[in-house]
């Protein structure tokens, strides 16, 4: 489907929010020392508000765009956006546009930050992670009359074009999977909780699930930082000596994942027998274990290189008609940790 983005906003619009001159506006931005303190709090209240960004390249190009897409993401450690990466890259090597990244570390204070410098250099396209954002950080993306595209998750209000999965029926899948294979009491790790909000929908999604069946998660445990498979492996330590009956442990990735498996074959557990346990994500940097964890792939590369066939096309015919709300399916890999029921 197409759509008309929004005019860009402007030093007048601005103006008329807060009520002074486009001159004092201009000062105000440009962090002249000239402009009272109670002119400037009003000046930079109404820019929040409307989602105004400063140009940094006014008067520099004709055009008032660079051949930039600003990919905005929470992190380059976890094995999932590098994959992302590629499939933008893949696609914009054969246009004259050129990704920039930017790193928010899940902390929508950072975003924001991350954001607003970004499209200060009026890039040509945004490509965002999620569908949670601060109320300015909404306002900056609705107000930068540009394609913008938030990736990796469906489930939830777009500003503009979406490309992902559903996390809630992907945390359905495994739940259901779970109940069909005979498993009774479940234990969940998860990472960067509450704040990632893709891995909250999954575990929403399993619980949800499994509450049709009857059956609540009987242990949990979060954490934020640290190396994955070591948290995994001490993680799954904890839970196990703290709720020993459990007989299923789903993690929130494949990387606490395999560190859990790790642990459990180290002890000796009976896997899937005694205990199964699946992860997310399908990173194929651990197909060498030596077990196959079960998992579900996240559709990672086809989501950056949907994402940006998305900004290529609205960029080279801004009334084209585009296909830019898109569901993609993943499916569940039962490997050597879970029954098939």
């Amino acid at each position: 489907m197409s759509r008309n983005a929004p005019r860009p906003l402007t030093l007048r619009d601005v103006s008329e929010a807060s009520g002074v001159s486009e001159m004092t506006v201009s000062r105000v931005l440009r962090n002249r020392s000239d402009v009272s303190e109670a002119t400037r709090e009003k000046v930079l209240r109404a820019a929040k508000q409307l989602g105004y960004v400063p140009n940094k390249i006014a008067g520099a190009l004709a055009s008032q765009r660079v051949n930039l897409v600003a990919v905005i993401i929470p992190s380059m450690s976890n094995m999932v956006f590098p994959e992302v990466m590629t499939g933008i890259s893949k696609v914009l090597e054969n246009t004259d546009l050129q990704p920039v990244v930017g790193i928010t570390d899940y902390l929508p204070e950072k975003e924001e930050k991350v954001l607003y410098e970004m499209l200060s250099w009026r890039p040509s396209g945004v490509i965002i992670a999620g569908l949670e954002h601060s109320d300015a950080s909404r306002a900056m993306l609705r107000a930068a009359g540009i394609p913008v595209v938030e990736i990796m998750d469906v489930d939830g209000d777009p500003v503009d074009a979406v490309v992902g999965i559903s996390h809630r029926r992907a945390g359905k899948e495994i739940g259901e999977a779970i109940l069909k294979a005979g498993y009774k009491r479940i234990g969940f790790m998860g990472t960067k909780m509450p704040l990632d909000h893709r891995a909250r929908k999954r575990f929403e999604g399993m619980t949800q699930a499994l509450a049709k069946g009857g059956i609540e998660v009987a242990d949990h445990e979060f954490y934020s930082g640290g190396s994955a498979l070591a948290k995994g492996r001490e993680m799954t330590e904890a839970m196990l000596k703290r709720t020993p009956d459990l007989d299923f442990l789903y993690y929130s990735n494949d990387m606490i994942g395999a560190g859990g498996l790790l642990y459990l074959i180290e002890k000796g557990y009976d896997i899937p027998g005694q205990i199964g346990l699946a992860g997310f994500n399908g990173v194929e940097l651990l197909q060498g274990l030596p077990l196959k964890l079960a998992t579900m792939d996240a559709c990672r590369a086809a989501i950056g290189r949907r994402a940006a066939e998305i900004i290529v096309a609205r960029t080279e015919n801004p009334e084209a008609e585009v296909d830019d709300q898109v569901e993609l399916t993943p499916t569940i890999s039962f490997g050597d940790t879970l029954r098939r029921g």
